[in-house]
């Protein structure tokens, strides 16, 4: 049996200033994008990238993963509240962010992103969906130093007990999916896209992946007190994951019939 070590969420106090673990695991996760998109230019045969276009591209998926995180956050899983409360949907330091609106709002961020350089859409999203893991790993990461998303109950040995929640064992949801959307999801498509694919083939992988792999975590992570199971008995997360596992799906069986590689 483990017990969660309830850390402190600031990692550095200053004064009256603190910095949390949790904005750092998005600097983390902004740095990697940075480092592994440099490499991808030097050492790989991404025609037309310069580190310019790195940087713009960290600018425009920021944005959108803070505005689309928040008002996911705010029409997916609290809609009713913050219609109550309309001013503090910019309160975001309370916490509350979602990945699948995050998701939505860097796809849009992108869109116009490539409008601007005059790039296919899919080949941008293709460039970046190998340096995005490493980010929601560390987020994953960022959760579990809260002790915030904790997972259901569980008879395993290797469950943890969280002192915040209850006495009961629990699933560590928050480090299953810091290694399955974090380290193995960055593993298969760093490896996949060593090699020149179709338009779209990279960005396939990474829905069916991400959807994939949330999708099974969520059954072992307990549900929002706010919404619990939904139909069929599954979770909000599950519900937007489906979505993505068939996109993805359906997007990797086109690209592979036309073969059209973007090198």
């Amino acid at each position: 049996m483990f017990v969660h070590p309830q850390f402190d969420p600031i990692a550095i106090h200053i004064g009256s200033f603190g910095i949390h673990w949790y904005g750092l695991m998005y600097l983390t996760g902004f740095l990697a994008f940075l480092g592994l998109g440099r490499w991808q230019i030097r050492y790989r045969t991404w025609y037309g990238w310069t580190v310019q276009m790195l940087d713009d591209a960290l600018f425009f998926g920021a944005l959108g993963v803070i505005l689309g995180g928040r008002l996911g956050y705010v029409l997916f899983y609290q809609f009713n509240y913050f219609m109550q409360h309309p001013a503090e949907i910019l309160a975001v330091w309370q916490g509350g962010m979602s990945f699948h609106g995050g998701f939505l709002g860097v796809l849009i961020a992108m869109w116009v992103f490539a409008r601007k350089y005059h790039i296919h859409w899919l080949a941008i999203m293709d460039f970046v969906a190998p340096l995005v893991p490493i980010g929601l790993g560390a987020g994953r990461l960022g959760n579990f130093i809260n002790g915030e998303l904790w997972g259901r109950v569980t008879n395993g040995q290797w469950g943890m007990v969280f002192p915040k929640v209850d006495t009961q064992l629990r699933h560590p949801s928050q480090l299953y999916e810091f290694a399955l959307e974090g380290i193995v999801l960055f593993l298969i498509l760093w490896i996949y896209s060593a090699k020149p694919r179709a338009v779209g083939a990279i960005s396939a992988l990474f829905l069916i992946g991400y959807g994939s792999f949330r999708f099974l975590v969520e059954f072992t992570r307990e549900p929002d007190d706010y919404l619990g199971l939904l139909s069929m008995g599954l979770s909000m997360g599950q519900w937007l994951s489906l979505p993505m596992i068939l996109i993805g799906i359906g997007m990797f069986v086109i690209v592979k019939k036309n073969n059209r590689s973007i090198f």
